[in-house]
């Protein structure tokens, strides 16, 4: 990282993404112009005292990108180049642990919703690049199908487009990144919803429906509480203070004719209903 005053400062190493780290710090020390003594090997025409000067600098620089934890490790050496052997053999060494894990990293990777495009992308490339210090590169096409299978699903109908578009086409890595870029920024212009904000937007609404219902509940229940005893009216003898099915007095003739009435009148409708719908069916009804 280049600051205001045009030095390179760079994080201090803790022990994660040494290549990184590794790759900083040699810009670093070129342009302080020690990058020479990383070799460990003097050039012919320097003296030895001029020699130890410039590789107690280029030590001195490395000790101070480092976290005290990771420092710890090499205080017993004294060379620029000794640091950084013991360094690479410790956290540069390609074991099987360490393969493993950035395998899973990579595979796991996965955009979120409405997450940044480039920083995922920054994020993509930052493993790829731990793999090959691992000794483990993929080919470009599978750096692309790789990346392709890493968008979100509001992503799906684009990956898909371009999928299909490709035909017998070997997709390239910069091919797709440089798709994945330029179709980020016309969404941005296009002001086009992800599928996740039209989903949360009809859950919001599902939820506002349902407590609406709630409340509509609430009030009809507190409605119809609200009526006392007193003003229940008996369907059989027309008094005050009690339901029909708690009425002592006999059965009101009136009412009981009136019923039978009524349910006679319901059934020869249920009754002419069939045989119109049969007449019909049938054919021997015409409607029009």
């Amino acid at each position: 990282m280049v600051s205001e005053d045009g030095k390179i400062r760079i994080e201090k190493f803790d022990g994660q993404d040494f290549g990184w780290w590794k790759m900083q710090v040699e810009d670093l020390l070129c342009q302080k112009d020690l990058l020479p003594c990383l070799t460990g090997q003097k050039p012919e025409k320097m003296k030895d005292e001029e020699w130890a000067d410039l590789d107690r600098k280029a030590l001195a620089v490395i000790r101070c990108t480092l976290t005290k934890s990771v420092a710890f490790n090499i205080v017993k050496e004294t060379t620029a180049r000794g640091v950084m052997t013991t360094l690479s053999n410790m956290y540069e060494k390609p074991s099987a642990s360490n393969k493993v894990f950035l395998i899973r990293q990579l595979v796991n990777t996965r955009m979120r919703e409405g997450g940044s495009v480039t920083t995922h992308i920054n994020v993509f490339n930052t493993i790829i690049s731990r793999l090959l210090s691992v000794d483990i590169k993929f080919d470009d096409e599978v750096q692309a199908l790789l990346l392709l299978s890493s968008l979100p699903d509001s992503w799906s109908g684009s990956v898909t487009a371009i999928s299909g578009s490709a035909g017998n086409t070997t997709l390239t890595f910069e091919g797709i990144r440089d798709f994945i870029l330029g179709e980020d920024i016309r969404r941005k212009n296009t002001g086009e919803p992800s599928s996740s904000l039209l989903s949360t937007e009809g859950r919001g609404r599902k939820k506002e429906r349902r407590n609406s219902y709630r409340g509509r509940s609430k009030s009809k229940g507190r409605r119809g509480s609200s009526k006392t005893r007193s003003d229940i009216k008996c369907w059989n003898c027309d008094e005050y203070g009690h339901f029909k099915n708690q009425c002592t007095k006999p059965p009101s003739d009136k009412k009981e004719r009136g019923r039978e009435y009524s349910h006679e009148g319901n059934i020869k409708k249920r009754w002419n209903i069939k045989v119109i719908a049969i007449q019909v069916w049938s054919g021997k009804l015409d409607l029009n």
